[in-house]
């Protein structure tokens, strides 16, 4: 005790300097701690990059750029898919094109549609089955529609108008159907040769609608048929052909004897047509693409 009264600046400069040895140890310690996370995070990085860098491809390095590149094809396919989409894939507008549509809009446009379809096969010499209604038996004479049915029937009165008008434009011989899904409780009522049981197809890019087209024509017919569906700058694509012999003529045609090919055909409003080839009864399987709006 005496000893330190005696040396007391020397034992509290000992004291001081025990605890800053303590305070350094311990600042070692921590920076010694952070460094080593800090070089087994980077540690980590480095082989993070190495791994990318041995990818092939890799993301490039200093001549090359890898990710610019990926960046910039992916822009081209989103300029192709933006072309495609305006070229090839435009909506076709519906009938009506309210945007909220009434039962009393979609009675009267489903009306005019039908007298206007009719029209437009007699003016092109289409035969048409008695008083068609072009796959709308079940709603052309009623004026309330079931709930929830309107945006999808007038979606599908303009798609048959626009499929109507690519066989009138090839000048088929006769339109025996088109069929169309069921969208709507009041298609329970409608004849079975108006419908196929079939659903749309959906995924992240389209809608997919089938529908199928029955007609008579001719070879000639049958290509202009198709070149019109593949020119359209609507998504139609033809997914199956069905062709066999007409059999029997239609009404108001001209029919050979049984064993003899047709030598002459005679068209409502035009000139007997001299022919080589049987008339044929043609079904298409058609499929339109709907690209799903952009987000």
């Amino acid at each position: 005790m005496g000893w330190i009264k005696r040396n007391l600046f020397f034992a509290i400069g000992g004291i001081v300097a025990l605890l800053l040895l303590g305070a350094a140890g311990y600042y070692d310690y921590a920076s010694w701690s952070h460094n080593s996370t800090t070089f087994d995070k980077l540690n980590e990085i480095y082989g993070t990059l190495k791994t990318l860098g041995d990818e092939k491809p890799g993301p490039g390095n200093a001549k090359v750029d890898n990710i610019k590149a990926a960046k910039d094809q992916e822009a081209i396919v989103g300029d192709w898919n933006n072309q495609a989409t305006t070229n090839f894939f435009k909506p076709i507008a519906p009938v009506p094109t309210n945007e909220i549509v009434s039962s009393e809009d979609f009675a009267a446009a489903l009306r005019r549609m039908i007298d206007q379809l009719q029209h437009e096969a007699d003016t092109a010499s289409v035969l048409l089955p008695p008083k068609y209604s072009f796959s709308f038996e079940a709603q052309r004479y009623i004026v309330k529609f079931a709930p929830g049915s309107l945006q999808a029937l007038s979606v599908q009165l303009g798609e048959v108008k626009t499929i109507s008008e690519v066989l009138f434009a090839s000048r088929v011989n006769s339109l025996d159907g088109i069929q169309r899904i069921r969208v709507s409780d009041d298609d329970t009522a409608g004849p079975q040769s108006d419908y196929i049981n079939d659903v749309p197809a959906n995924n992240n890019l389209a809608t997919i609608t089938p529908y199928v087209v029955t007609f008579r024509g001719f070879s000639g017919e049958l290509a202009s048929v198709l070149g019109g569906f593949a020119a359209s700058p609507h998504g139609f694509i033809v997914k199956g052909i069905n062709v066999q012999p007409a059999g029997a003529a239609a009404v108001g045609e001209y029919a050979a004897p049984m064993g003899q090919p047709p030598a002459m055909v005679t068209r409502r409003g035009g000139l007997p047509t001299v022919l080589n080839e049987q008339l044929l009864r043609i079904t298409l399987a058609i499929d339109i693409v709907k690209p799903q709006p952009k987000k």
